[in-house]
């Protein structure tokens, strides 16, 4: 399997390093803007590859790759024209833009376009990552398989931001002051988790919900120590991460609530992190995992195990819920 990996961001490139260690995928180029004209391996810190990195999406056209990993963005508009120009040139995408994980309802119009491009050109386009694309959406869809009725799904999600890149730490208000953050959420740029709506609208489709109103509320979680990245140093007194919850309604009824703080090293103030999933139905079902699942790690291997996945599937745009059940192919020997 040829395989072009465009962004090699933190994310990006731990997928791309994945392609390269398979075994069985083939990593034929690469694309991105700040590391353009240096070697792939250079940039993964292994040895010389012999692949450069590019920066123009013309790699695609020359390399002829079965699948292009798109890392680049969180967002639909953004990704879109990369998807266009990767199908257009008859390959697959798997990227891990949040909203491409369930993009038909937030944006109806262009997920039709996506769906009739992909299927007119025969390949298979999915968003994925650990969340939206697995823990509060597929992990729970698959928990409701054992149950007889599901009434409500209560779901938390408390992790450490800590491993993720430049882009994340901006779209969650880290390293922000208070006054910064509430700021920064007026103007859109400070968005906290991106994948809420995704997520609900995957499960409440799959349960054949009909989903009335979702309801969302940020809030700043105020450090009270130093925290540091390689990409964003934290003071007292700023933020460190983003609250954020939702609420999903049919009619006045709650069928969904899910919580998810966000913030870099939560152990510096004795925050213990995992993932938290109640089912209330016939039976009801209770999932503790801790601590939690590595965002960083499981968004680069679920995102590199949908690969093959998606390269054998049926045209058009997926999502999760559409494909078998992930596995990890990495494992193969």
């Amino acid at each position: 399997m040829r395989i072009v990996s465009w962004g090699l961001g933190a994310m990006g490139s731990g997928i791309a390093k994945n392609i390269v260690q398979s075994g069985y995928m083939k990593l034929v180029g690469a694309i991105d803007l700040n590391h353009a004209g240096k070697d792939v391996g250079e940039v993964l810190g292994m040895e010389k590859l012999g692949i450069v990195v590019g920066r123009d999406k013309e790699i695609i056209e020359k390399t002829n790759p079965d699948l292009v990993v798109i890392a680049t963005s969180s967002f639909v508009k953004e990704v879109l024209p990369q998807i266009e120009y990767a199908v257009k040139n008859h390959c697959n995408v798997v990227t891990i833009a949040e909203e491409m994980a369930f993009p038909f309802d937030s944006h109806p119009e262009e997920s039709l376009y996506m769906d009739s491009l992909a299927r007119r050109y025969g390949v298979t386009i999915l968003g994925t990552g650990v969340n939206p694309g697995f823990v509060l959406d597929t992990l729970i869809l698959s928990l409701t398989g054992v149950c007889n009725r599901v009434d409500k799904i209560v779901a938390r999600r408390i992790n450490d931001l800590s491993p993720f890149g430049k882009t994340v730490m901006e779209t969650q208000g880290v390293g922000t002051t208070p006054e910064q953050f509430e700021e920064g959420l007026k103007t859109g740029k400070i968005v906290g988790h991106i994948g809420f709506p995704q997520s609900i609208m995957m499960i409440a489709r799959a349960l054949g919900w009909n989903i009335t109103k979702i309801e969302e509320e940020r809030k700043p979680i105020i450090s009270n120590v130093h925290r540091e990245t390689p990409v964003v140093k934290v003071e007292p007194g700023m933020v460190a991460g983003c609250n954020h919850s939702a609420k999903a309604y049919i009619g006045d009824k709650v069928v969904i609530e899910m919580q998810h703080p966000q913030q870099i090293h939560p152990h510096l103030e004795g925050v213990e992190t995992g993932d938290y999933i109640e089912i209330c139905g016939d039976p009801d079902i209770k999932l503790a995992i801790k601590p939690e699942i590595p965002g960083g790690k499981a968004t680069i291997a679920i995102a590199t195990n949908m690969i093959p996945i998606v390269i054998g599937a049926e045209p058009g745009l997926k999502t999760m819920a559409d494909l078998p059940v992930p596995r990890s192919v990495l494992s193969i020997k």
